[in-house]
């Protein structure tokens, strides 16, 4: 397996797993994602990805939560080790490019690093 392969141990998938972090996690947001963080008890983190129809048609919703897991695929492991992260599009990011993405997303996760750290 590769070594930044994005498997299932790295997914939030279950309806429970996004409730408790709804409604246990610490809230961080900018203009185009709103990020729902809570601890867990596991030795890596692991990400859960929400795009509403409000956001666009399928190929947006799709391009976006494909962006994001390259995103944490790629970087998502240096921030964190044992967090849960429910990251939620905001209708503006349907509008950003891949790149303006990437940076949004890099946005976030530091300010979920310095929220984590204080």
């Amino acid at each position: 397996m590769r070594a930044n392969a994005f498997t299932k141990e790295l997914r939030i998938l279950k309806r429970h797993q996004f409730q408790e972090l709804y409604r246990k996690g610490a809230t961080v947001h900018n203009r185009h994602f709103v990020a729902n963080i809570l601890e867990n008890n596991l030795q890596t983190s692991r990400i859960g990805i929400t795009v509403s129809k409000k956001v666009g048609g399928a190929v947006t919703r799709n391009r976006i939560k494909r962006i994001v897991r390259e995103y944490f695929r790629k970087n998502g492991r240096q921030f964190f080790e044992n967090r849960d992260i429910q990251l939620i599009a905001k209708r503006t990011a349907a509008q950003l490019s891949n790149k303006e993405t990437f940076l949004s997303l890099e946005h976030i996760f530091q300010k979920i690093k310095a929220g984590t750290e204080s």
